[in-house]
């Protein structure tokens, strides 16, 4: 018997490493580890645990129309294995790779484990379209710099080429076991220490009108016209090759911004310091102000500055922010307010329902101007030009700041020409 272990793909359909399992040979038991090493980091409101949870029940749901289940542990991956290829007599494990610098660690351990018993840990790239070591420059190197590395992937990609896995069809391969059946309690939220509050969460199909009209569109937050797909690829309910084949067929724009999706996951597995450094290391030295008045107010969206403060209550009322505002937010935050990138990148990661380490950490980065690729110091969003530009009629800032224009709106926390100068100066010091 084989393992197949759902991480961050918890899909049946086109699952790379499920198919590889199923077409093994063997029968297949399915599990998922509530992850102790991870949860406990969230808070009990985390509005990320209950979506895992409800695709788990999804998933448990669709094997027992095949006879089978998914097993559940809440634990210590590298302890709950232990006791499971005992328990089941588990001849190898398959999974998806993790790129992100804890699954790798993780994995390894496992795989230690597994090779102490004599047993194999199987990875497969599930995740991206082209796996860090395959967009590569001439000299062997990874790409530091968007334009190149966009440059190289589309080069190497042929829409037509595109491999699909059909793990749907095998499901007949799945272990069918009254052993399985009563091992099978999965633990309820409250079980696992959090909330099940009711909350609305994007649907993992690709919008196709969105898409085509993706790239007239997307830069306006008052239009509900981006595709919201970012949770679902975080944790792999919807296929990244079902994604791009779309974007490939109907918009280079959006196929560009899951581009960046992979260019910062390179970055994160070549360079996993950025996670707590600058990935140009002379911005560590800039000397922060990180005035914590100011960046309460920063995060209840009260700085007076009614883009930024539309952005940050759509995000803490939702999960999810526009992509337009996040750069701005997280511009003013660095830039106006000079509080530490880290600490916006910290509630981010917090708030966002799609939350990617790799892409958090990269267009946190970017915005900093301290990242690969990223945008000069000095340039500098002003806020009230981004909402002249952007959502001129007020028709997304009053949606989300309804006491704007009057009494109780806030006066801003700074000054924009004196914080431009004050970031200029602070910035310049350490690009010397």
């Amino acid at each position: 018997m084989n393992l197949f272990w759902f991480r961050r793909d918890l899909r049946l359909n086109d699952n790379h490493g499920l198919y590889e399992a199923l077409k093994s040979g063997k029968e297949v038991l399915a599990l998922f580890i509530f992850d102790t090493s991870i949860l406990g980091k969230l808070k009990s409101d985390d509005r990320r645990v209950p979506y895992i949870h409800r695709e788990i029940l999804k998933i448990d749901q669709q094997l027992r129309e095949f006879g089978s289940r998914i097993i559940v542990r809440h634990g210590e991956p590298s302890e709950v294995i232990s006791r499971l290829i005992r328990e089941f007599s588990i001849d190898a494990i398959y999974a998806n790779q993790d790129y992100e610098p804890y699954g790798i660690k993780r994995d390894s351990e496992i795989s230690d484990l597994l090779n102490r018993e004599g047993k194999k840990l199987f990875l497969f790239n599930d995740h991206l379209i082209f796996k860090p070591g395959e967009v590569l420059k001439p000299d062997g190197t990874t790409y530091t710099v968007f334009t190149s590395f966009s440059k190289k992937w589309l080069a190497n990609f042929n829409v037509d080429k595109l491999v699909r896995y059909p793990s749907e069809s095998y499901f007949h391969k799945f272990v069918v076991s009254d052993a399985i059946n009563q091992e099978t309690e999965i633990p309820s939220l409250q079980k696992l220490g959090f909330n099940s509050e009711e909350i609305h969460y994007p649907e993992a199909i690709i919008p196709l009108e969105k898409v085509i009209n993706y790239a007239d569109t997307r830069d306006y937050p008052a239009i509900d016209a981006t595709t919201k797909l970012g949770m679902a690829l975080r944790f792999g309910t919807i296929s990244i090759r079902e994604c791009v084949d779309i974007a490939a067929s109907n918009s280079n724009i959006w196929l560009n911004e899951l581009i960046w999706r992979e260019f910062f996951m390179h970055i994160l597995f070549y360079y996993p310091d950025v996670v707590d450094h600058s990935f140009k290391k002379q911005y560590d030295k800039i000397r922060w102000i990180n005035d914590e008045g100011h960046f309460r107010k920063w995060c209840e969206g009260k700085t007076g500055y009614p883009l930024v403060d539309a952005g940050m209550r759509q995000m803490i009322k939702t999960g999810f922010m526009h992509n337009r505002v996040r750069m701005v937010t997280a511009s003013f935050l660095v830039k106006h307010l000079l509080i530490d990138w880290r600490w916006g990148e910290a509630f981010f990661a917090e708030q966002l329902l799609d939350y990617e380490l790799s892409s958090n950490n990269g267009n946190w980065q970017w915005a900093a101007g301290s990242g690969c690729d990223a945008a000069p110091y000095f340039r500098i969003f002003n806020p009230m030009r981004q909402q002249e530009r952007f959502d001129p009629t007020f028709a997304y800032i009053r949606k989300w700041v309804p006491e704007y224009g009057t009494p109780l709106y806030p006066a801003p926390v700074v000054n924009h020409e004196f914080a431009r100068k004050r970031c200029l100066e602070a910035f310049s010091i350490v690009s010397k």
